[in-house]
């Protein structure tokens, strides 16, 4: 996690295909995120966003795919948040980081 001068970064590393959408503890410096989407046409990707957004309680808009738009390992944008405040929502779902 890193701040940005408009939001902050989130490391992720997502898990497509999988049996449901959840996050995961933090693995290896990312947060693992698994969605049950295909990594077909961008699907896995707005999948990830969309569960960020329920999770976090911010717009799907303020959300953004920053790096690794292919790979599983990805960088996302998330506008208007500060890096504490990421922390803080993250942990309040128990989702340690």
């Amino acid at each position: 996690m890193r701040e940005s001068p408009e939001g902050c970064r989130l490391e992720i590393r997502v898990q497509p295909r999988a049996r449901r959408n959840a996050i995961k503890n933090e693995s290896e410096g990312a947060l693992k995120v698994a969605v049950t989407a295909a990594p077909v046409e961008g699907k896995a990707n707005a999948a990830c966003i969309e569960l960020l957004a329920k999770l976090l309680k911010l717009p799907k808009s303020s959300f953004s795919i920053a790096a690794g738009q292919t790979s599983r390992s990805k960088v996302v944008r998330i506008r208007g948040i500060t890096a504490d405040e990421l922390l803080a929502r993250l942990r309040a779902t128990g989702i340690s980081v």
